[in-house]
């Protein structure tokens, strides 16, 4: 199915510390979405390896939440490997979602 409204998404790639996955989970469980923000979802890929998803109803939305998406990684941020010099503890991305499925 084709999107018929713009949506937008994020997803951020983070490498938890060993013997802190349980920490960098039940500080994430205290996020709530942002106004503008659809779902989110934390998905783990690996033994440490997490991704977050988010929905959102537009670029906008969440342009808007970037301060309360960074206060929200400063209380995850010592849980967290370094992944690059260049990208830090986060590896992030976002842009419009161009088809979805139901």
């Amino acid at each position: 199915m084709e999107v018929k409204m713009s949506k937008f998404a994020n997803i951020v790639k983070c490498v938890v510390k060993e013997g802190h996955e349980q920490d960098y989970l039940d500080a994430c469980r205290n996020f709530v979405l942002s106004e503008g923000q659809e779902q989110a979802y934390t998905i783990q890929t690996g033994d440490r390896e997490f991704f977050f998803f988010g929905l959102w109803e537009s670029e906008e939305s969440l342009v808007k939440s970037r301060p309360e998406m960074i206060s929200n990684l400063d209380t995850i941020r010592d849980y967290l490997e370094e992944i690059s010099p260049e990208l830090g503890v986060t590896d992030p991305h976002s842009g419009n979602v161009v088809i979805a499925w139901d």
